[in-house]
């Protein structure tokens, strides 16, 4: 009976032994730091995210999930309770993004900062301050992602639309088209050669031109200067017609228009001719290219064609 009661005793004080150190070791581990209550509100889903997630604010864990539910008050929207530590620097300009911890596919909270120096948001358990939940880099893969996908649907119904019966016999006659024309470019440098090959003596023959009419501009600059210098052609012309005029005119003032018609009338036939001779030495003076290329044509005057006034 006494090693029945024995055992039995030993039996309760190892269960309270047992019971005292899972009391302390649970008493000796609880987390002793007051978090402040912080909320999100969104309407943008969380997958991966469970209470008790990591609060992380650029990093450094500042917090946990306390809890997720419904929004009563607002349909589809998700309120998440945060619990921050009160060290944390929460402004008005703080922002919640959704991370996520390698492949794993655990949530957590990553909470950043717009700016630096903003106002602290104030807090309460009876009002508990919200933080703005934005779109994290899955929700932006999604987005993009549909968005590339519809973008690629589109582009697949123009392919078919280009690669239609009609569109490809077009191409295929443009590809026709623009080898026909490259065979004939390739046939240009074979039509071609022979007149590169004259190339050189025509240019021998334009130098020899050239040399040519250099050789008469020298010649004509040469029978210019003939013409008008003081010993010149023309000089002497015209001196020989001044002299003719003058004897012509002593004549005919000697004769005080009294001798007999024949020689009045031989007069002014010799002073018309004087007047030509001299109109030509005014001619041969201006225009000494005329003796190779004739004289000038004369300008139309009023009445026939081709004439025009002088402008005012």
């Amino acid at each position: 009976m006494e090693n029945r009661s024995h055992a039995f005793m030993t039996g309760i004080f190892t269960l309270a032994l047992l019971t005292a150190a899972v009391l302390f070791g649970i008493w000796f581990n609880r987390d002793r730091v007051e978090y402040d209550p912080y909320l999100l509100a969104t309407t943008l889903a969380v997958p991966g995210l469970n209470p008790q997630a990591a609060v992380r604010y650029r990093g450094l864990e500042v917090g946990k999930v306390d809890a997720i539910d419904f929004d009563p008050k607002m349909a589809g929207q998700i309120l998440i309770h945060l619990a921050i530590d009160p060290a944390t620097p929460i402004t008005r300009t703080t922002y919640a993004t959704l991370g996520y911890q390698g492949v794993t596919g655990i949530a957590y909270i990553q909470l950043d900062d717009e700016s630096v120096g903003s106002q602290r948001l104030a807090t309460n358990e009876q009002n508990p301050a919200r933080i703005p939940l934005r779109p994290g880099l899955l929700d932006q893969l999604e987005k993009r992602g549909t968005a590339i996908l519809s973008q690629a649907e589109q582009v697949t119904v123009k392919l078919n639309d280009l690669l239609s019966d009609e569109n490809r016999k077009t191409i295929l006659a443009a590809f026709s088209d623009v080898s026909e024309t490259v065979n004939r470019y390739k046939a240009l440098p074979d039509q071609l050669e022979p007149t590169f090959e004259r190339l050189p003596a025509l240019a021998a023959k334009a130098e020899t031109a050239i040399d040519s009419v250099n050789t008469l501009a020298q010649d004509v600059t040469a029978l210019s200067q003939s013409l008008h210098g003081p010993e010149g052609t023309l000089t002497r012309i015209g001196d020989s017609v001044d002299r003719a005029v003058n004897g012509v005119e002593a004549v005919t003032t000697g004769a005080q228009l009294e001798t007999l018609p024949s020689i009045t009338a031989l007069t002014d036939e010799t002073r018309s001719s004087m007047r030509s001779v001299r109109r030509t030495m005014n001619t041969l003076n201006d225009r000494p290219q005329s003796i190779l290329f004739g004289a000038p044509d004369v300008a139309p005057g009023p009445g026939e064609p081709g004439f025009a006034a002088p402008a005012k």
